[in-house]
């Protein structure tokens, strides 16, 4: 489960970067999301992250601070729907006219956070 953990973090990271080095391309990615499935596709996504960071805590550096954000996670992914389609390309239209800027800040946190998973799902290191 910890391959598959880490291999899903990989989403914010590579999302991230797009929106460092072309930010309007980041939006038009978030835009094949703006639709009934495309936010059920969303919500399964961040679901599948949540429940691998729960299941993948016990052999990781912090697993009490994985299982909490895997849970946190998982719990974002099954209100997701609950937003409801209008609510959601509302806040993507917000976030698209906020401009350049925000978008690369956005992406430069989303790698931020994508990197911070990855450090933490790191095995322990052994005790001596």
């Amino acid at each position: 489960m910890t391959r598959l953990a880490r291999v899903l973090c990989l989403v914010p990271i590579v999302a991230g970067l797009i929106g460092l080095v072309a930010p309007a391309e980041l939006v038009r990615i978030a835009r094949l999301f703006e639709s009934q499935s495309g936010l059920y596709v969303a919500a399964a996504i961040r679901v599948l992250l949540g429940v691998a960071l729960v299941l993948a805590a016990g052999g990781t550096r912090a697993p009490a601070a994985v299982r909490v954000v895997g849970i946190v996670i998982a719990v974002a992914g099954l209100l997701t729907p609950a937003i409801g389609l209008d609510r959601a390309r509302a806040i993507l239209d917000w976030w698209a006219a906020q401009g350049p800027a925000v978008t690369r800040t956005a992406g430069a946190i989303a790698v931020a956070f994508g990197c911070l998973l990855l450090y933490l799902l790191a095995p322990r290191a052994p005790t001596a």
